[in-house]
């Protein structure tokens, strides 16, 4: 679809630009070749891949990066009623779409078939060495490449030649390509009228070099003008072939009289390279937007993390479960123009000293990254959202470290105008690496060693621990820990990109600090830093659900031979990834009419076996919201196509997987 949108929008432009600059000038062979140039130029440019060289170009980046910012929509869903008429107006053009080409089609098939029977039926003679089809009836003289149809007893002898000379030039320079083109295209871009006037820009053009061809054999210009004149009443059936009088008539008599344009002026059409060039890179722009928004939606919690690692207190190893999260519904905005103002004093947990040159970083969702800094008594005066989180952190010169992730929750049980901010002891690796050398995006991204993502995942279980004291306060919550990977393959910038408790941001800190070396990522062949961002879950065990007698949620039982992992080499993926989760997730789930009168929202847990066959069986419910709710998500669950199975030494294996669903009314 945006392939056929952009073929569509580049046809309206190159229009556009022909009327303004080779719209009244005599060159017409130059202004064949543009016309046809700009067809196949609207139908070839967005399919010319230059992704890689547009994300080398930082302005050009920049202007991807905008555009995933802030024209790609984003995908959510809510609550659909039964009938979806959005969905049914699509169909409903697409069908119209269809059958209006299907009835140009067999117009255009019709109309040929027609002058290829005439021409096998029609006897054929020699006028003026040339072999022309003799018409049965006095009908206007045409060409179809190499075939010429005249009626010669309703023509005097300077008028026969007149015509031959017009219809030879047509035939011998093939111009029934360009008009074939020209049907084709407005077949496929019906609704496009800018196709429809380029073809029609084509035709006449092909007149006026057919014309141009009889001044040039010595005819008299007014006698062969006259001469159109007088066959100005011949209509012809079909539209398919160069017809000695295609009209508008005027327009080929005034081009006929019209001085001859100079030389120089074949220089514009120089422009048109630059121009197919722009419209090259603003379709590539347009695809590596998509390409960064889908990366992002891959790293970053704030669309859904493909494999976040989560970690739960237990008494042996941890064992995270592959997670990605649906919204059924989008979560309203935050409103941002609400100001306030926190005031207080920033001092150490171990005696309460004073601290000064603390760096103050506010959530950039709602103020640019602040760096500021407090005077000698700590004390501190911002003005931001009450929405967003702030970082406290203080670098001493020992090399050690004091911070505290303030969330909004905690920030309004606190007095404004007298906080008191102690800042703890964390573990934040700093190397020397600036911001302007390190990429987002590369065309080689870092990799973890010895099996990328999957071994990712193992270390993180094998290591991370519940902090006790989070644990006892019953706090949980997603931290994303943000780090760079030097080209040397070492850890290194290791901060908390989104925390949720101190106890929880430093241990997800530690564990990434003391990651191993990875796999550099490279760009150009050379290694290169780049950032690279890794969410991890810490979530409680959940608690009972309550039996409710009047619904039962039944989970029907597959066996599943032979062993099931937790975490294997390769995960299952879902055809087309996790986006294609997600857009199966939008299309098929109907939040129920029950949960939805009764105001019932929240977040269903799901876990599936994927064996290996590629079959999501045994799906059950981890964590249970409302029985309609987890109904919908078992049967959403159960009824998923073929995965991709998990591998473990090369061999497929029966992997567990989880996936929450949230339903949330708007």
């Amino acid at each position: 679809m945006v392939y056929f949108l952009k073929i569509n929008v580049a046809i309206a432009l190159f229009y556009a630009f022909y009327r303004l600059f080779f719209y009244k000038d005599t060159f017409f062979t130059w202004r064949r070749t543009a016309l046809l140039c700009f067809f196949a130029v609207s139908a070839i440019v967005p399919l010319f891949n230059i992704q890689t060289w547009i994300e080398q170009q930082e302005p050009m980046a920049a202007m991807a990066d905008l555009y995933a910012t802030v024209v790609l929509p984003e995908l959510t869903l809510t609550p659909q009623p039964e009938t979806d008429w959005k969905q049914l107006l699509a169909d409903g053009i697409g069908i119209v779409y269809w059958l209006v080409v299907a009835l140009l089609t067999a117009r255009f098939l019709v109309q040929l078939t027609g002058i290829i029977r005439l021409g096998r039926r029609c006897p054929t003679q020699k006028i003026d060495d040339t072999t022309v089809h003799l018409l049965p009836r006095p009908e206007g003289p045409f060409s179809f490449f190499r075939w010429i149809f005249v009626y010669p007893d309703a023509h005097t002898g300077e008028e026969l030649h007149e015509i031959l000379t017009h219809e030879r030039t047509h035939a011998r320079q093939w111009h029934s390509i360009d008009v074939m083109i020209g049907e084709l295209a407005c077949i496929v871009c019906w609704f496009n009228p800018f196709a429809w006037l380029m073809k029609r820009e084509i035709r006449t053009n092909l007149e006026y070099m057919a014309d141009e061809k009889v001044l040039e054999t010595g005819h008299d210009s007014r006698t062969y003008q006259y001469h159109l004149l007088g066959l100005s009443h011949h209509k012809a059936a079909a539209t398919i072939y160069n017809s000695f009088n295609v009209l508008p008539l005027k327009k080929r008599i005034t081009m006929m009289n019209k001085r001859r344009t100079r030389a120089i002026g074949r220089t514009k059409y120089l422009m048109f390279l630059p121009l197919a060039a722009l419209l090259m890179i603003v379709s590539n722009i347009e695809a590596v937007a998509r390409a960064t928004q889908k990366i992002t939606a891959e790293v970053m919690e704030a669309v859904t993390p493909a494999e976040t690692p989560e970690v739960q207190p237990q008494p042996e190893n941890i064992v995270p479960s592959s997670q990605s999260e649906m919204n059924v519904a989008p979560i309203p905005q935050q409103e941002k123009d609400k100001k306030v103002t926190y005031k207080g004093k920033i001092v150490d947990d171990e005696a309460g000293n004073p601290i000064s040159d603390v760096k103050i970083i506010i959530d950039h969702k709602y103020q640019s990254i602040t760096k500021s800094t407090v005077n000698a008594q700590g004390e501190f005066r911002i003005e931001t959202s009450p929405e967003a989180s702030i970082l406290f952190e203080y670098s001493g010169k020992d090399g050690k470290t004091l911070a505290r992730m303030c969330r909004p929750a905690e920030l309004a049980k606190m007095d404004p105008d007298n906080m008191v901010i102690e800042l703890i002891p964390v573990n934040i690796i700093k190397s020397n690496v600036t911001d302007d050398d390190v990429y987002e995006v590369v065309e080689n991204m870092p990799e973890f060693p010895n099996g990328g993502m999957g071994e990712l995942m193992k270390y993180l279980s094998a290591n991370i621990r519940y902090p006790e004291a989070a644990h006892k306060a019953g706090i949980q919550g997603r931290v994303t820990v943000q780090f760079v990977v030097g080209k040397d393959g070492s850890i290194g910038n290791v901060s908390i990109l989104r925390g949720v408790n101190a106890d929880l941001d430093a241990e997800a800190i530690r564990v990434i600090s003391s990651m191993p070396k990875w796999k550099p990522g490279t760009q150009k062949g050379e290694p290169v830093k780049v950032k690279y961002t890794v969410p991890v879950m810490f979530r409680l065990a959940p608690e009972p659900v309550e039996k409710i007698d009047e619904t039962t949620v039944v989970g029907y039982h597959t066996p599943v031979a032979g062993e099931v992992y937790d975490v294997v080499d390769k995960m299952p993926e879902f055809p087309g990834g996790m986006t294609g989760l997600m857009q199966y997730l939008s299309k098929n789930i109907r939040y129920p009419a029950e949960a939805q009168t009764k105001g019932v929202q929240g977040r269903v847990t799901v876990a599936v076996i994927i064996n290996t066959e590629g079959k999501a069986v045994n799906a059950s419910i981890i964590r249970s919201v409302d029985p309609s709710l987890d109904a919908e998500a078992l049967r959403v669950a159960s009824t998923m196509p073929d995965w991709v199975p998990g591998t473990k030494d090369g061999k497929p294996v029966n992997v567990k997987y989880t996936f929450p669903v949230t339903f949330r009314l708007q």
